[in-house]
């Protein structure tokens, strides 16, 4: 899949409806970010989890996803994730995506969550299924 096409994030509404951004996509890497909003805190004034888990696993995934050869015509699912909330997220949120390790029918990932001061506010790891994408 060309690089273009994964920085396209209209395929998934959600993301859309959050103003999640993809800044990077590389092979086994992405770079994810977003402009908090009050509509994106809880009643603390801080990123809601699942704000920020959905950034860890999008995150993950576009990393993962970028390994599929053209040929492959897969997408991914996620089997499993872990998040520790580490700081209170607040301002801008980037999400940086890696893939650790990849066999032909599943990916290893983890990802970090950065606020707008830098500071590491987040980190996951996740298990990625490759599967066929229906025509």
């Amino acid at each position: 899949m060309a690089n273009e096409d994964h920085l396209n994030l209209d395929e998934i509404p959600f993301l859309k409806l959050l103003g999640v951004r993809a800044l990077e996509v590389a092979e086994g890497h992405a770079v994810l970010e977003l402009d908090q909003q009050p509509h994106h805190q809880n009643s603390l004034a801080m990123a809601h989890g699942g704000v920020v888990m959905t950034m860890l696993d999008v995150a993950m995934a576009r990393a993962a996803r970028s390994m599929v050869r053209a040929d492959e015509a897969s997408t991914l699912i996620t089997i499993e994730m872990k998040t520790s909330f580490m700081l209170p997220a607040h301002d801008r949120l980037r999400a940086v995506g890696r893939v650790i390790h990849r066999t032909s029918s599943m990916a290893f990932c983890e990802a970090d969550l950065v606020d707008g001061s830098g500071r590491l506010v987040s980190r996951a790891s996740g298990t990625f299924k490759y599967v066929k994408r229906k025509t």
